[in-house]
């Protein structure tokens, strides 16, 4: 049974190229109480429960779907591994690094875990997911399916007999031809009666009219904008890339540090964390001899959640992409500060993420010869990848073991050649880079400078004035507890 595959999802599937793989890799680091059989039995019984995760991504004749793996077969997609020499972190940085540079089988489903079982620090968890099948803050969701509040697991969603049950029965005559059919009247009917809908609002509240034309009119001037920015300036951080891939992740910062820091300079967390990731690329470039410009800046796309959390679960991409400008040129950590707040303001009240999507759903549409010329004109436009998701702020189990440390690689597409992840877990912010082994050869090389640029913050936060009584609290707070 086939199931037509979002424009969007499309997209992300023909995004694929040697030079960027289009996968989104995680790393999970549990205590020693973890086992493999827990683990690949919560796999079986949870992850599998989602559907999508049974089927393989299609591309054929111009048109792309999802169809069930008839010969599928749980061992293929979950390995156990031993990692060689020490099995301390830079052996495994290197064999993520190789994973994140290996394609996925495209004749099976898209994704993979990996359990390392002799891991310096516990046993580790290593998943790799198309991302086609869903976006990062989809799959941090599912991803919460697989674990458990305590040590104890909580009663499964599901198992393999009711899959497999489930599988069989949907190789009827009867489900392949009317699924399908219900799918494609049930949207066609939807949408119908919502064009209908607002039809007759717009016709009988000309001023509900006049708000539509103003949007739509916003819509048209950010897409045009978006088209005609200039390209992201050429840097050792940009230029052509090869097919091998570098990761690395850093000491996490103390989550409430960052919060504390935020509410003395009157920012966001956000803000606060990609000053910091700024700061630490303007570091790296000057120990590398090149030295920015006082206004030198260079464009991330920021992915933007288009939809409501409590619908992450239905999996697939619901998010449009910013462009936002980072300031490399600015040595005050404080002037950086603020400058990152102002551009992340002028983001929000944007139309850029909404274009976006938009424009990717079209690029679904139409032939893939059209698509990679049209990616490659907008990565032009931006130097990296930046994401921040946050994760649950209580300690979580999988397979028995407490996870630890939780770390994700975005992938890039185009000519982009590295990414910036940020993820929150357990009162904790995780760092991830990965580059292009071409442009940056030793990613650690960048991210080891991201604490001492959050920690020059946290020095000059307490010897500012604080107006701000909450700020002046979190102070006080953050001085008893250490």
């Amino acid at each position: 049974m086939r199931e037509p595959m979002s424009k969007v999802d499309t997209a992300w599937l023909r995004m694929e190229q040697p030079t960027n793989l289009m996968m989104i890799t995680g790393v999970i680091v549990l205590d020693s109480k973890a086992s493999f059989e827990g683990v690949l039995e919560t796999i079986e019984h949870r992850w599998l429960a989602f559907r999508r995760f049974r089927q393989k991504a299609v591309d054929k004749a111009g048109r792309a779907y999802w169809e069930l793996d008839r010969d599928f077969d749980i061992n293929t997609h979950v390995r156990r591994v031993a990692l060689p020499g020490n099995a301390g972190q830079d052996e495994l940085e290197e064999f993520v690094s190789d994973l994140a540079s290996t394609s996925l089988d495209h004749s099976r489903p898209l994704w993979q875990f990996h359990y390392v079982e002799n891991y310096v620090d516990g046993p580790v968890v290593i998943q790799r997911v198309h991302h086609c099948y869903a976006d990062g803050i989809a799959l941090v969701q599912v991803f919460l399916c697989l674990t458990d509040p305590s040590p104890e697991p909580r009663p499964s969603a599901a198992n393999p007999d009711t899959w497999k049950r489930r599988r069989a029965a949907e190789s009827t005559i009867y489900q392949r031809l009317l699924e399908p059919a219900r799918a494609g009247l049930g949207l066609a009917v939807h949408w119908s009666q919502k064009l209908l809908g607002e039809a007759i609002e717009i016709a009988q509240e000309p001023e509900k009219a006049r708000k539509y034309a103003i949007e739509a009119s916003e819509l048209i001037k950010e897409f045009a904008h978006s088209l005609t920015l200039p390209n992201d300036p050429k840097t050792l951080f940009k230029g052509k890339l090869g097919v091998r891939k570098r990761v690395a992740w850093a000491e996490p910062l103390s989550l409430f540090e960052v919060k504390a820091v935020s509410k003395v300079f009157k920012c966001s967390v956000n803000d606060v964390l990609i000053a910091a990731v700024t700061g630490a690329l303007r570091s790296y470039m000057l120990d590398q001899g090149e030295a920015p410009t006082r206004n030198s800046e260079i464009r991330a796309t920021v992915p933007v959640n288009l939809r409501p959390l409590e619908h992450a679960k239905n999996l697939g991409n619901h998010f449009g992409l910013v462009f936002l400008p980072m300031p490399i040129g600015e040595a005050n950590p404080i002037d950086r500060v603020n400058k990152v707040r102002e551009r992340m303001n002028e983001l929000k009240s944007s139309k850029q993420a909404a274009v976006s999507f938009g424009l990717l759903a079209a690029l679904g549409m139409g032939p893939a010869v059209l698509q990679k010329p049209a990616l490659e004109m907008l990565s032009e436009k931006a130097t990296m990848v930046l994401t921040n998701v946050p994760g649950p702020q209580q300690p979580l189990y999988l397979g028995g073991g407490q996870i630890k440390q939780m770390m994700f690689w975005v992938p890039q597409n185009g000519s982009i050649g590295m990414g910036v992840s940020i993820l929150s877990y357990n009162g904790k912010v995780f760092f991830g880079v990965i580059t292009d082994r071409k442009l940056v050869p030793q990613p650690k090389e960048i991210i080891k400078r991201f604490k001492p640029e959050f920690e020059k913050l946290v020095y000059l936060s307490l010897m500012l004035p604080v107006a701000d009584p909450g700020a002046a609290k979190l102070a006080e707070e953050l001085i008893s507890t250490n």
